[in-house]
């Protein structure tokens, strides 16, 4: 017999829509949310909404402003310096240290996962993208056997997904990283250590630039329409 499928509570169905809205830039970081306000909305009480959100915060995405309410946490700079550090000696390590056990299966698991990008893209889906990106990355840690640093980076992944969006605005940005992952695990593939930890620094340090490209052309363009507002 099958297992019965469990069935989820509205506690786990408001962290689901919440994270995805978070996740998706469907938020406003600087939109400030209360409990009540959005247990409203919903059509709920209030409780299942104070633990998604209590959930939400311990993971970073969300903080807490007291008497005031809740809202999304903001990737500054300090924080992507700070991630990207962390994310570049913890990925060139899993892949140094997978280099000599990683078999043909795993490799082939990681082609699919990138060919499910490629379709993710087809069906212009930014959300299951960004998914598959990170599933990607954890896959590679996961295979390397580092269980600390796999929980550290998957707190940062949290964060890293904040601006997951910002990361592939760049028109082709998208494929590049399509490429940018084949080449990784092409490297994987030929047992390289160096080729492959170079080319995983080079993803990282390319998609962080993205990401401040696409700010300052965002603070570019609020620059201009302010002042045009003035006219």
């Amino acid at each position: 017999m099958e297992p019965i499928a469990r069935r989820k509570t509205t506690k786990e169905i408001v962290y689901d829509q919440l994270k995805r809205s978070i996740l998706s830039g469907e938020l406003d970081p600087n939109q400030m949310m209360t409990e009540t306000s959005l247990a409203e909305s919903l059509h709920i009480s209030r409780t299942p909404v104070r633990e998604a959100v209590g959930d939400l915060t311990k993971e970073g995405l969300l903080i807490h402003i007291p008497r005031k309410g809740f809202k999304v946490r903001r990737i500054d700079e300090d924080d992507m310096e700070q991630i990207l550090y962390l994310r570049i000696s913890i990925e060139m390590r899993s892949v140094k240290m997978l280099i000599d056990h990683i078999t043909d299966e795993e490799l082939k698991k990681l082609d699919a996962l990138i060919d499910e990008q490629q379709i993710a893209i087809q069906n212009n889906d930014r959300i299951r993208y960004i998914e598959l990106d990170q599933i990607l990355h954890r896959h590679l840690l996961k295979l390397s056997n580092q269980n600390i640093l796999e929980q550290i980076l998957q707190e940062l992944y949290n964060l890293t997904r904040l601006i997951g969006h910002a990361a592939i605005s760049k028109e082709g940005r998208m494929e590049e990283v399509i490429q940018e992952h084949r080449e990784i695990v092409n490297a994987l593939r030929e047992r390289d250590e160096e080729k492959a930890a170079d080319l995983m620094r080079h993803h990282l340090l390319t998609t962080a630039s993205s990401v401040k490209k696409q700010r300052e052309q965002l603070k570019n363009n609020k620059e201009k329409s302010d002042s045009l507002g003035g006219l």
